[in-house]
């Protein structure tokens, strides 16, 4: 994990407005056989943004993770739609649980453009980096992938 921190405090050290870290595979994915990804966060002290990756069991996943990022005392600011599976049965419910549960705003849906919006996100991953992110000036948060992420974030 060491070396991964110090590229990355050179990176916080430029105090740009905000800066993204990208993570991927969850909150407790080994780094190495002492560290996890969660490690890393809590070592940079960043709020986290969690991505879900909305399909079958992504309630309890994200309230799982949720949970983790609390007691691991990092902020959650935020989570993202990512709708791995838009035919999910349920899909609009599941989504609406999502965001009366998490103890943080909705902040966009995402997925794969061939299928439509769910209802529920006007909002596309792009609208996130225009927006929400500017609400975060001063800050840095850390993007947390519980599911695959489309490239638009980083747009």
């Amino acid at each position: 994990m060491q070396a991964l921190l110090a590229p990355m405090r050179t990176v916080l050290a430029h105090n740009a407005d905000f800066t993204l870290i990208e993570g991927a595979g969850g909150w407790r994915v080994p780094l190495s056989d002492q560290a996890n990804l969660s490690d890393l966060a809590i070592a940079l002290k960043l709020p986290v943004i969690l991505v879900v990756g909305v399909r079958l069991g992504c309630i309890n996943h994200a309230l799982l993770s949720a949970e983790a990022i609390a007691r691991d005392g990092l902020q959650l600011a935020g989570w993202v739609a990512n709708i791995i599976e838009p035919r999910t049965s349920r899909l609009e419910e599941n989504l609406a649980s999502l965001a009366e549960r998490l103890p943080a705003p909705a902040w966009a849906g995402c997925q794969n453009s061939r299928w439509p919006a769910p209802r529920r996100w006007p909002h596309t991953c792009s609208w996130i980096c225009s927006t929400r992110l500017s609400l975060l000036k001063g800050t840095v948060p850390l993007v947390f992938l519980t599911g695959l992420l489309p490239g638009c974030l980083l747009q």
